[in-house]
């Protein structure tokens, strides 16, 4: 045995002789095996630093081993490190959940479960809502890059334009339907309604499903609504009845053409220069123009198989987020 071995034993002899020697072999746990060490950690770690007088809302390994010290129980940063890893604990970051305040949230998701469960045949359902306004400008995003390269991208730019995308997903036959606007208002919503009465004027109904946005559920947009389902307007006109599926309030994430919005934003926006709107503009009429060629080649509804880089499949569906929070 070395000399360590005899210091370190020493002070154990001096205390209660062989015996005392032979006892703490058998029985002395190191400090992070120790149970008053482990609850004392985690007792620190489940209060706010706040508790014990430190102006921070989270826990530094320094600030755990002062208060341990004053407790009487001194311990070292890499002891402390080995009770939380025991334990399997891990820095995570607070997750948002997606809710929605709406009192009638699950009158409203059963209404439209049911209509689209039952959507017949000569009876579209359109997912309605705008994207933007977005700058014109250089556009960051992810790129394949060799090792010790890195794109920039300036943060300050001068704008080339804005746009707005105004538009509407079908969802039985997966077409996008969609114009530019300068502002986000009933007027476009009108225009918008009048676009697919005339374009889907063989249909029996239409279904608009859109967010709480104040313009979508203005007093001329149900009035107008009201006037095309009149027998007046139906007899003179031949369009097909207007049936109005609000989705929650605070439900964007269940407002399908989200989707559809991130995966354009993946495929044209990010990673983009565009010189002027009306590039931006040309890339964009092209992405749709192809999205809906495929859709009538490959027939699916909407949320069967994602087609560019959508984030998650464009289906109404309560556990979907279809709206990406980077955009």
């Amino acid at each position: 045995m070395g000399i360590g071995y005899v210091d370190s034993v020493l002070p154990l002899y001096e205390r209660g002789g062989v015996e005392r020697i032979v006892t703490q072999k058998k029985t002395d746990l190191k400090k992070p095996e120790q149970e008053a060490y482990r609850e004392a950690v985690f007792s620190i770690l489940h209060s706010p630093p706040s508790v014990y007088g430190i102006n921070r809302t989270t826990w530094k390994q320094k600030d755990i081993q002062k208060i341990m010290a004053e407790m009487g129980l001194p311990v070292g940063v890499v002891g402390i490190s080995k009770i939380i890893r025991s334990a399997k604990y891990t820095f995570r970051k607070a997750k948002k959940v997606l809710t929605s305040n709406d009192p009638d949230y699950k009158q409203k998701l059963q209404e439209i479960t049911n209509i689209l469960r039952n959507l017949k045949p000569d009876e579209k359902f359109f997912s309605v809502d705008e994207f933007g306004p977005f700058a014109i400008k250089i556009q960051g995003g992810r790129s394949l890059m060799k090792p010790g390269e890195c794109k920039t991208v300036p943060q300050y730019q001068k704008s080339k334009g804005r746009l707005i995308l105004t538009a509407a997903l079908e969802l039985s036959e997966n077409q996008v339907t969609h114009f530019y606007s300068e502002k986000k208002n009933t007027n476009e919503m009108l225009k918008l309604l009048e676009l697919l009465l005339v374009k889907h004027a063989d249909q029996s109904c239409i279904y608009f499903s859109w967010d709480a946005a104040s313009w979508h559920a203005s007093k001329k947009l149900y009035k107008r609504v009201e006037e095309v389902n009149s027998v007046e307007y139906q007899t003179g006109h031949k369009s097909p009845l207007v049936k109005l599926a609000p989705l929650p309030s605070c439900a964007q994430f269940l407002n399908v053409i989200e989707s559809v919005f991130s995966g354009m934003a993946r495929a044209i926006i990010h990673n983009s220069d565009y010189q002027c709107v009306d590039q931006s503009k040309s890339a964009i009429d092209r992405y749709y123009a192809d999205r809906n060629q495929h859709f009538k080649e490959h027939p699916k509804r909407a949320g069967k198989q994602i087609w560019g880089r959508e984030l998650v499949a464009p289906v109404f569906d309560e556990a979907n987020n279809c709206k990406d929070p980077r955009y």
